[in-house]
């Protein structure tokens, strides 16, 4: 396997599956002076701008319908 002239390399698709890096997977590299690890970087969960909508939202629901009548009204039969 060579890197490319961008720095680039194939990660091998069963090694992607064995390791559970999909699409979109955020990584990072370290280096111990002999040897390269490519390492999953664990998500944001508290920095995102999701989670802050989320939080913003959290707690303002006011509907007291169940989730089952909420569906029904987004069906179109």
């Amino acid at each position: 396997m060579r890197i490319t002239s961008k720095g680039q390399v194939t990660i091998p698709a069963s090694i992607r599956e064995k390791a559970g890096l999909l699409p979109h997977t955020e990584v990072d590299f370290e280096f111990d002076g002999e040897v390269v690890r490519l390492v999953r970087v664990a998500p944001r969960r508290d920095n995102g701008r999701g989670a802050k909508l989320v939080a913003h939202l959290r707690g303002r629901g006011d509907v007291a319908m169940s989730t089952d009548a909420i569906m029904a009204l987004t069906r179109h039969d």
